[in-house]
């Protein structure tokens, strides 16, 4: 898959937000915090949530934004699925599992379908960050050390900052950033994608007992519609 297809499944599919928050005196230690992302990840299935998504390009010092909706199903390990529609500026919808990633624009209705090929396992491994993840696979993917408690719309977390171990996903991602509530849940991430770019994701009115159904994270594609493959 070309490399810029890549990084914008990527940011498509995981992210993005404006933060705000103070800083308390004392942070959890890091064997705590893990210990409730555990406590999720054992009875994680999927969730639904909405979604502020800020990309930030450091060089021309501008930030896109854009709001939406996302809903995780968890089918069985290693078989995520995810669906975002976004309702703001950017109006369209992504489909991510299955080996491939489908992005569809309605104002051209016009899709995008994308191989994810030998990317697959570092796109799945982006998109159980903190949605399922455990701290077995976490710290086996990555340096992990403790940032500092901040509040994220009204919830208290954790910050807990991640530089991957493999070199091919370093070459992409520098570092993630994950905001970790007090239950256990990823409120918000940070990507630092290089030289200064991020993409930030806030997410709000999460529900991990919501059903979702297989047609929640689907993408049906109108009749009419232009494909375009890339592999």
């Amino acid at each position: 898959m070309p490399l810029a297809w890549f990084r914008r499944i990527f940011v498509l599919s995981i992210t993005a937000a404006a933060w705000s928050g103070s800083v308390f005196a004392a942070a959890d230690p890091l064997d705590t915090v893990m210990a409730r992302m555990d406590q999720t990840a054992a009875t994680f299935k999927g969730l639904t949530a909405n979604i502020h998504k800020v990309s930030h390009t450091d060089v021309v010092n501008v930030n896109d934004a854009d709001d939406g909706t996302i809903v995780v199903k968890k089918y069985k390990p290693g078989d995520t699925r995810i669906r975002i529609d976004f309702t703001g500026n950017l109006k369209q919808n992504v489909a991510i599992g299955g080996g491939k990633a489908i992005v569809f624009k309605p104002q051209t209705n016009e899709a995008t379908e994308v191989e994810l090929g030998k990317s697959r396992g570092i796109v799945d491994q982006f998109m159980l960050l903190g949605f399922g993840s455990n701290s077995g696979e976490l710290k086996s993917a990555y340096t992990v050390t403790l940032g500092g408690t901040e509040t994220i719309n009204g919830e208290k977390t954790t910050r807990i900052q991640l530089v991957p171990k493999d070199k091919e996903v370093l070459a992409r991602v520098k570092q993630c950033d994950l905001w970790i509530s007090d239950k256990g849940w990823t409120v918000q991430q940070k990507f630092h994608t290089g030289g200064g770019d991020y993409v930030l994701s806030t997410y709000s009115n999460m529900n991990f007992g919501a059903s979702i159904a297989d047609k929640d994270v689907k993408l049906e594609l109108p009749k009419g519609v232009k494909i375009n493959k890339l592999k």
